[in-house]
């Protein structure tokens, strides 16, 4: 089956891995259309994480929240987002202008994922993204959680936390998280992907060095291959109980090792913003297909 679904680099990880039938078999999945299934599902988040790089050429994942509907297809391949993010956000600017995105709906409440990826720009009701790349990922790795409220809505500028290392509370967060977000940028534009794993899945090496494994998936190697190309990614963090966001960006590269590989990640900038998301979510039911962590 054709790989035309794939650029370069994820191609050469594909072939590095020995894994180029299976990455060939799901390719027909990748659409460049938005189906009933797929518009339903993404009227039904009340978030959405969003993918892109800033002006200044730092790489981010940003989170857009909403009552659900805020994201809608509006075509068939388009997509109008009621949300823009919010103005400490290092993605505010770039979304002022078109920009390649990679967007990601996630419903932890029934372990379901789908990545929308294109082209962003400002649009009536926030942002229009025409979308480009359209396909649901497999619920590995997911923790289940159910959606109890909403928390105070947050000032209209939030008091920012910026930084070029981690601080002791945040390599905490980071060492306890089960789920974070990265982005990616390549040949074919930006994409942002989901990790999940039990707390202790990431491990901070330092103020400025994080590294995780990267666990068997569904063989596309979209931001493995991403980073064949290009280094630069950002990682999103959210505290599920009080809304807080903790974004990094920096650059990250694939180690090997045997059977395994882990990607280490280099901080460049921290962004942490106090109760950016008005959601509060429970407690996680950790997912059957996580690993032990060592």
């Amino acid at each position: 089956m054709s790989t035309t679904a794939y650029h370069h680099g994820s191609l050469a990880v594909q072939q590095k891995l020995g894994l180029q039938a299976a990455a060939a078999h799901i390719a027909p999945s990748i659409r460049p259309g938005i189906r009933p299934v797929a518009a339903a599902f993404l009227e039904a988040q009340p978030m959405l994480v969003l993918a892109a790089a800033a002006p200044d050429g730092r790489v981010w994942a940003s989170l857009l929240t909403g009552t659900p509907g805020f994201a809608r297809a509006t075509g068939p391949h388009t997509v109008s987002l009621a949300a823009t993010p919010g103005p400490g956000d290092p993605l505010a600017e770039a979304l002022r202008t078109e920009t390649p995105v990679g967007t990601l709906a996630l419903d932890p409440r029934t372990r379901r994922r789908m990545r929308l990826n294109g082209t962003a720009r400002p649009g009536a009701r926030g942002l229009l993204v025409e979308a480009e790349q359209v396909f649901a990922n497999c619920p590995k790795y997911l923790q289940k959680r159910e959606l109890y409220g909403s928390g105070p809505a947050g000032p209209d500028a939030p008091a920012v936390h910026r930084g070029d290392a981690l601080t002791e509370a945040q390599l905490a967060a980071v060492r306890a998280a089960d789920t974070f977000f990265v982005a990616t940028v390549g040949p074919d534009g930006a994409d942002a992907s989901h990790r999940g794993g039990n707390p202790g899945f990431v491990r901070a090496e330092g103020p400025r060095e994080l590294v995780w494994r990267d666990y068997p998936g569904n063989a596309m190697f979209l931001t493995l291959g991403n980073l064949e190309t290009d280094d630069r990614a950002g990682l999103l963090f959210l505290d599920w109980e009080n809304g807080t966001t903790l974004q990094l960006s920096g650059r990250a590269e694939t180690v090997y090792r045997s059977e395994e590989r882990f990607v280490r990640f280099r901080v460049d900038s921290v962004v942490e913003t106090p109760a950016a998301s008005p959601l509060r979510w429970s407690a996680p039911e950790y997912s059957p297909a996580n690993p032990t962590t060592p």
